[in-house]
């Protein structure tokens, strides 16, 4: 479970096949074989790593490149990197899973960020909920039939990769778990809704 708080901006230094290799250096301050990371919003498992270097690999999934923008990555391309949160953390930004559930593409750039998303998200973007996008923790300001519009601070366009996006780059989305348990939990009573 992830926070949709950056730690850090890392960069893709190799994709050969499905092994991915990253460079960071917060996220490796207390790795382990097996520990989860998010990038860009898609949590991965570390299978390697070399903290004095500053790189850890991931194995990612023809699931994962199917449902993520992770196979558009290329060497040097900067990536949002995320450590699980601890019970002992505070919550700064919403409960992410790290389970993108869709591709979306940038339809206005930040600071006002408009993105497009694919028919059957729309029904779990709701103005002042919370929507996650590269990994990073975002407010509804604005949900629109075709996707949404969320405000960014200079902070955010910072330290992230949402600063140095574009119109028609794609983006990891993930709706926020909460409504999609609640849609589950009333599918039976909800007319309309087998």
């Amino acid at each position: 479970m992830f926070t949709g708080i950056v730690e850090e901006l890392g960069s893709v230094a190799a994709l050969e096949g499905s092994r991915l290799r990253l460079a960071g250096r917060e996220v490796l301050t207390d790795v382990e074989l097996g520990a989860s990371i998010a990038v860009n919003g898609c949590c991965l498992t570390v299978v390697d790593w070399d903290s004095a270097a500053g790189w850890f690999d991931v194995d990612v999934t023809q699931e994962s490149f199917d449902r993520t923008q992770l196979g558009d990555l290329r060497p040097g391309d900067p990536v949002n990197l995320e450590r699980p949160v601890r019970l002992s953390d505070r919550l700064g930004g919403h409960l992410v899973q790290g389970h993108v559930d869709a591709v979306g593409v940038i339809v206005k750039p930040a600071p006002d960020l408009k993105v497009k998303v694919p028919e059957g998200l729309h029904r779990y973007l709701v103005e002042k909920g919370s929507v996650t996008v590269d990994g990073v923790s975002l407010t509804v300001v604005d949900p629109a039939p075709e996707g949404f519009t969320v405000a960014l601070i200079p902070h955010t366009m910072e330290v992230t990769t949402l600063g140095r996006k574009g119109a028609g780059d794609r983006v990891n989305i993930e709706v926020d778990v909460m409504a999609k348990y609640a849609e589950s939990l009333l599918g039976g009573i909800l007319p309309g809704r087998d």
